[in-house]
C-alpha cells in the first residue's frame, strides 16, 4: 500500500525535530558565557548630562560586550522618568547623573527598590551644578535674582534644590519654572528667563556659543552642604534589587564593567570625553571644554561621604518632599 504523499512520516519528522533541539541545546550548553549572557537584557536609564560619562564609555568602548552583557541604554527626558521606569519594572538600573533625590522617592514608594554602586559627587572643583545668566545680564550674584524668573531642570530634585539655593542666597521672591535641560541655553538667549539652575554640559554649551555666562558653580555644596568643597552626591548609578537578586553574577559583571568606564575617565580623560557624543549635546570642540565630574564607587565611601549624602537627603525631609527619612547606608550596594 502506497503512503499518501500529503501525510508525511510523522514519527520520522518528530525524531528529526527532537534531534535538532537536542543538538541546539548541546551547542548552547557548550557555548561561551558571552553567548548565553546576551539572552538577559540589562535596561539602563539615563538622561543626557555629562555626569553619565562612565556609562556612555562602558557602552561605546565595548566594556559591557566584553563582559558578555546585553546592556540596553534607555534615554529619558529627566531623572524622574528614570526612577519611574525602575519603579514600574521597565528599567533595571540608572546611569550616573540620575538624581539621587529622585531615586530616593522611588525608594520611599517601594522600599528596597535599588542599590547605589557609584555616585558622581560634585562641588566647586568638580563642576556639575551651576547658575547661568544671559551673557550681557547685569546680574552679578544669586542674591540679585530676587523676584526674577529662574528655570531649573525637570523633576522634584532640581526644583527643590533651585528653590533652596535661591532662598539661602537671599534671592527672595524668585519664581522657579521647570524646563528640559536642553532648552536652558535657548531660554536664556531668548530672554524667557533671567537665570537657570542647570547641570553641565549646559554651561559649556552656552559659553562656547557666546550666549550665557556662569553666575556661580558648585552651588549645592556651598548652600546646601555648607562647604564649597563638600561632595554633593547628587547623581547615582544603581541597579534594582530585583535584578541583583535574580541575576547576581550578571550584576557583579555589570558593576565591574561600569567600573572600567570610571577608571577610563580617571586615567585617560581625553579618550573618555569622546564618548559624550551621541549621548549629550556635546560634540566637536565642546568635548575638550566640558568639565568632567568626579566619581565614587561604593567601596570608596568614607563615613564623611555618607554623612554629606545623608545631609543632602535630609533636606528633602525638611522641605516636605520626602514623607520619611531615607537612610543612605541602607541603599548603598555592599558587594
Amino acid at each position: 500500500m502506497k503512503k499518501n504523499p500529503s501525510q508525511p512520516n510523522q514519527p520520522r519528522r518528530q525524531f528529526i525535530a527532537g534531534a535538532g533541539a537536542l543538538a541546539a541545546s548541546a551547542l548552547l550548553a557548550g557555548a561561551p558565557a558571552i553567548v548565553r549572557a546576551q539572552s538577559v537584557p540589562i535596561r539602563i536609564g539615563y538622561w543626557p548630562v555629562a555626569a553619565g560619562l562612565p556609562f556612555y564609555a562602558a557602552v561605546e568602548a565595548g566594556y559591557f560586550k566584553q563582559a558578555g552583557l546585553d546592556v540596553q541604554p534607555q534615554k529619558f527626558a529627566g531623572a524622574q522618568q528614570v526612577m519611574e521606569a525602575m519603579l514600574a519594572g521597565r528599567a533595571d538600573g540608572s546611569a550616573n547623573g540620575t538624581g539621587a533625590g529622585n531615586l530616593a522617592i522611588g525608594e520611599i514608594a517601594q522600599p528596597g527598590l535599588f542599590k547605589i554602586f557609584a555616585t558622581n559627587p560634585s562641588n566647586a572643583k568638580y563642576v556639575l551644578d551651576e547658575f547661568l545668566v544671559p551673557k550681557d545680564s547685569p546680574i552679578k550674584s544669586i542674591a540679585e535674582l530676587k523676584g526674577k524668573k529662574v528655570a531649573s531642570g525637570p523633576g522634584i530634585q532640581n526644583v527643590t534644590l533651585a528653590k533652596t539655593v535661591l532662598e539661602r542666597a537671599g534671592a527672595t521672591g524668585a519664581t522657579v519654572v521647570e524646563l528640559p535641560i536642553g532648552q536652558h541655553v535657548a531660554s536664556l538667549a531668548a530672554g524667557q528667563v533671567d537665570a537657570v539652575y542647570t547641570l553641565e554640559p549646559t554651561g559649556t554649551v552656552g559659553r562656547m556659543n557666546n550666549t550665557t555666562r556662569l553666575l556661580e558653580a558648585g552651588v549645592i555644596a556651598k548652600y546646601i552642604l555648607g562647604d564649597p568643597m563638600a561632595p554633593w552626591h547628587g547623581g547615582a548609578a544603581a541597579l534594582t534589587t530585583e535584578f541583583i537578586k535574580k541575576h547576581p553574577d550578571l550584576a557583579k559583571k555589570y558593576i565591574a564593567a561600569y567600573t572600567r568606564g570610571i577608571e577610563l575617565i580617571r586615567t585617560n580623560p581625553d579618550q573618555a570625553r569622546a564618548y559624550l557624543k551621541g549621548y549629550t549635546a556635546i560634540e566637536g570642540s565642546l568635548t575638550n571644554e566640558v568639565p568632567l565630574a568626579s566619581y565614587m564607587l561604593y567601596s570608596e565611601f568614607k563615613p564623611s561621604d555618607v554623612a554629606y549624602f545623608q545631609k543632602f537627603y535630609d533636606l528633602f525631609v525638611e522641605k516636605g518632599v520626602f514623607s520619611t527619612r531615607v537612610l543612605v547606608d541602607s541603599i548603598l550596594y555592599k558587594g
